[in-house]
């Protein structure tokens, strides 16, 4: 880091209330977390066969993975962009950030190539058609709409689906019918747009980290970082709003949190920039 001063409040939880939203949203960003992995937790008891790979195992739990990788990453750019000195960043210390930050990278690509695999495996899908779903009773398969998900057996199968045309997916540990089936896309699709576009967030952030981090607060490059990421965000709120209709609140209200708390470190680097630029201020001469 250069000796560029940021904005600075030594005691952060005591001043002002932009930090004690700041605080609740990180907290409640902590407590989804917890709730992510008690769902993938229950997925992983659908879909696990004893033919599990290492990459299987992490792939069931990408989205809690995902979501681990993110929550460093954000306390990590608050660290960098409000909480800490420009004296706190010694070499070790910014080395130490930045093997964290590889780290993080590393998670996050995971699960892009685990959300890119699922939506392969549900691309090759076994289809049957003119069956009943409980033909497949005794298979030892999980029937899933919508993520939901149940054991298979005699009595679920009636009330599951009258539909004549399945699928079986998920390394033959699930199946659904055509209508199911396509929400299993949907989501899918959702999940890989959503990091996708968290991701293009993310470089534009840096990209202004970056440039600020040099005294630069004007230019070509810093309006397009700020002004593409409203659109990104506006991208982000219409996935959240698919969430909310589909019927996965937790979903909708994690990916407002998440948007609230990237915000912030917006508003952090929008501070930031404002003292560079008074710092630039030729000073006026006293009468």
């Amino acid at each position: 880091m250069t000796s560029q001063t940021k904005p600075r409040h030594p005691q952060f939880l005591g001043i002002g209330y932009s930090q004690w939203i700041k605080l609740a949203v990180y907290s409640l960003l902590l407590i989804n977390f917890g709730n992510y992995i008690v769902i993938d937790i229950n997925q992983a008891s659908h879909t696990y066969h004893e033919g599990w790979r290492w990459f299987d195992w992490t792939s069931a739990f990408a989205t809690s993975l995902d979501e681990l990788g993110w929550f460093v990453l954000l306390f990590l750019l608050e660290l960098e962009t409000f909480v800490l000195s420009d004296a706190a960043f010694t070499r070790f210390w910014v080395t130490c950030m930045n093997i964290t930050r590889i780290f993080c990278y590393l998670v996050i690509g995971h699960a892009v190539v685990a959300y890119a695999e699922y939506l392969h495996d549900l691309m090759n899908s076994v289809e049957h058609v003119g069956v009943s779903l409980c033909s497949f009773v005794d298979q030892g398969l999980s029937a899933a709409r919508n993520l939901e998900y149940q054991v298979l057996d005699a009595d679920s199968c009636k009330s599951f689906s009258t539909e004549t045309t399945f699928h079986i997916f998920s390394q033959g540990q699930v199946i659904t019918d055509a209508p199911g089936m396509r929400v299993e896309f949907e989501l899918a699709w959702a999940d890989m747009a959503e990091v996708l576009l968290w991701l293009f967030i993310l470089a534009l952030i840096e990209i202004r980290l970056q440039l600020q981090d040099r005294g630069i607060s004007r230019g070509r490059l810093m309006s397009f970082a700020e002004t593409a990421n409203y659109f990104l965000y506006g991208g982000l709120w219409l996935i959240a709003g698919y969430w909310a209709v589909r019927g996965h609140w937790l979903f909708a209200w994690d990916e407002a949190l998440w948007i609230l708390g990237f915000m912030a470190i917006g508003m952090n680097l929008s501070q930031w920039r404002e003292e560079i630029e008074a710092d630039k201020q030729p000073l006026q001469p006293l009468d």
